[in-house]
């Protein structure tokens, strides 16, 4: 397993290129994150100035996991919900350059996130998953149960359609 750091990420040229190049990898290999392939760099970009943005500001919190000075993984924890869900968060764009799959580094970003989340009083973790090539088994493993499957739910990112998989999981005080 190869060694790498975790840390938050913030709206910096060199992290939003990293983030941006990550991203269009991501969508080219099938990764279902919201875009359509072909993904132009500047799209991908822009979405993570408006994310990092949104970092800043308390919104959520964007995780990069680096080897050496590369960005390998991201993860986004979304903290800003409606008023009656203070006591959760969401899970997001969780990617991996490929080159690095299998190798821990999800994992270890799930946990930083579901630690961060702890640490800011949250007892709920939900996410969503596409049923073709998402990351159900990782989910899984990690605890995560499986509320239901909405078919049909988004185009993939080369065309045809793709449900998405619910997941949620207690944490915190109440996970016990």
């Amino acid at each position: 397993m190869p060694s790498f750091v975790i840390r938050p990420l913030q709206n910096l040229p060199q992290i939003r290129n990293a983030l941006g190049e990550l991203l269009v990898e991501t969508v080219a290999n099938g990764g279902s994150v919201s875009f359509m392939h072909p993904l132009p760099l500047e799209d991908a970009r822009a979405f993570w100035n408006d994310s990092l943005g949104a970092a800043a500001l308390g919104e959520r919190v964007v995780l990069g996991a680096f080897d050496s000075d590369d960005l390998i993984a991201t993860v986004t924890l979304l903290l800003k919900l409606p008023p009656n869900q203070p006591h959760r968060a969401e899970i997001a764009k969780m990617m991996t350059r490929v080159a690095y799959r299998k190798r821990g580094v999800a994992t270890a970003l799930l946990q930083a996130a579901e630690r961060l989340a702890v640490d800011r009083g949250r007892t709920l973790l939900v996410l969503d998953t596409a049923v073709d090539d998402g990351a159900a088994p990782l989910y899984e493993r990690l605890g995560f149960q499986l509320s239901g499957i909405i078919p049909d739910y988004a185009l993939k990112p080369h065309g045809g359609l793709t449900g998405t998989m619910i997941y949620w999981k207690r944490i915190g005080a109440v996970a016990a």
